[in-house]
């Protein structure tokens, strides 16, 4: 059973469109993991995100390929093996993560003031 989503993407807004594909928490994280073209097993892209649940990550990769912004290639071997490599899609949404962590280095001070245990 796929998730729904509860409220339909606004297709008369190109924010909330851009938005539908980046909005959850791991999805920028993977492209920008993607970002140098090399394929990436799913092992290797989990022990860069070591954070995120396996379950989640693996959700996030899935709607990824199904929204065209990563390719998963399957080789028929014994055991299997998959690979993600992002797409010129994916690529497409790299400058607005370039500037997502532009913004974030620029303003460090405010999460290190919120997030910082004393």
């Amino acid at each position: 059973m796929a998730y729904e989503k509860k409220i339909p993407v606004d297709l008369d807004c190109p924010l909330r469109l851009t938005m539908s594909l980046i909005e959850s928490k791991w999805k920028s994280c993977i492209l920008d993991e993607l970002r140098s073209g090399k394929a990436m097993r799913p092992s290797e892209i989990h022990k860069c995100l070591p954070e995120a649940a396996s379950r989640v990550l693996d959700i996030q990769l899935k709607e990824m390929v199904g929204d065209g912004l990563v390719v998963k290639t399957i080789y028929p071997e014994l055991p299997p093996r998959s690979e993600y490599r992002i797409t010129e899609l994916g690529k497409s949404l790299l400058p607005i993560i370039d500037l997502m962590l532009q913004w974030g280095e620029e303003h460090f001070d405010i999460f290190k003031k919120k997030y910082q245990k004393e």
